[in-house]
């Protein structure tokens, strides 16, 4: 072959090869933006280390540069009771709590938290929501309100009372300022109780300097754990509820943009923390009921105990009559308690 028919076919073919290049599609590497969330929890910094942040880490860790959870702890970003509103404008992106605290403009927010001996343990809550059709009851409520979203729904610890002088009687409740949730708080009212609201992290020194006389905020766990069992002598055996029941709340449109994948990793991270707290409470309560070393335990007898458990089914009957909505979560909590009693131990005793 001579040089210049060499030379032609080999411009032949870079000319087409260019054209081809030319003709090809534009290709572009579209960078990914990584999803940024706010998220408030109503615990403070020792006790959201194992409500929460084990999770959270964990879901960052799986998303895997696709979406990050900023998480802050009780009034970081805004004050507790202001949380519903702050995630229905999206100043922030979730939350984790109960309706009752949050201010959570529904019928049935008076059900979360500490609601009077509507469980008696930790696995009564996650069975009424799953099993009982509270889920369904909650997805309905919230329906109304487009700006939030309601996730799941879960269990923490018992309501006892910490207080700094010793609980043996009902009327040794009379006058005794206590840091309670709402509708706690309210219930007690009737047997003397003097419910005190204030935020989360001045509770340790209003506890220090008098200003409280006890905490009815949780079970012995997070006494110990929050330093609440420092500035306080003595925990009353008997509950108000077996089980604070908490749920996540997202932005609905924060929610709704998420792809599915996402979606689905955010609702195992939330599984992960129900496990973590159901192992975590449970052996916390009775070791440091046993362990603990820094609160006397105090019983009121059961014959005295009686009457704050019949004005508690008293109270249902109140709130039944508020909404039809609130009269249905009733009739299931009678049935469930029902269940369990004629199921026998270990069920109840």
């Amino acid at each position: 072959m001579k040089r210049r028919d060499f030379i032609k076919k080999a411009g032949v073919g870079t000319a087409a090869v260019a054209a081809t290049a030319i003709n090809a599609p534009f290709v572009h590497a579209q960078k990914k933006t990584t999803i940024k969330w706010r998220m408030q929890t109503y615990a403070g910094p020792a006790l959201a280390e194992h409500v929460i942040k084990p999770s959270i880490d964990a879901f960052n860790k799986a998303a895997n540069g696709e979406m990050v959870i900023e998480l802050y702890n009780a009034d970081q970003l805004v004050p507790h009771g202001e949380l519903f509103r702050a995630v229905s404008k999206g100043t922030i992106d979730a939350v984790q709590s109960d309706d009752d605290s949050i201010a959570a403009p529904v019928d049935v927010s008076v059900f979360a938290a500490y609601f009077p001996f509507a469980s008696r343990y930790s696995l009564d809550v996650p069975v009424l929501w799953n099993w009982y059709g509270l889920d369904k009851i909650w997805e309905e409520a919230y329906a109304e309100i487009p700006e939030v979203t309601w996730l799941s729904a879960g269990a923490w610890d018992p309501c006892n009372f910490a207080t700094r002088k010793p609980i043996r009687h009902m009327e040794d409740f009379k006058g005794l300022r206590m840091y309670m949730f709402p509708t706690g708080g309210k219930f007690m009212q009737q047997f003397g109780v003097v419910p005190m609201s204030l935020p989360y992290e001045d509770v340790q020194m209003a506890l220090q300097t008098g200003e409280l006389d006890g905490v009815a905020w949780s079970g012995i766990t997070e006494d110990y754990t929050v330093g609440w069992a420092d500035v306080t002598k003595y925990y009353l055996t008997n509950p108000i509820s077996g089980a604070w029941a908490g749920s996540y709340f997202a932005n609905t449109k924060k929610w709704e943009a998420l792809p599915e994948h996402l979606k689905t990793l955010f609702k195992l991270s939330m599984d992960s923390s129900h496990y973590y707290r159901q192992h975590w409470y449970w052996w916390g309560e009775a070791h440091y009921r046993t362990k603990g070393g820094k609160l006397e335990l105090t019983s009121i007898p059961k014959e005295e105990w009686k009457v704050v458990e019949d004005a508690a089914l008293k109270y249902w009957d109140e709130i039944a009559a508020k909404s039809p909505r609130n009269a249905k979560v009733v009739n299931i909590l009678k049935e469930y308690a029902k269940t369990m009693e004629a199921a026998g131990p270990p069920y109840r005793y």
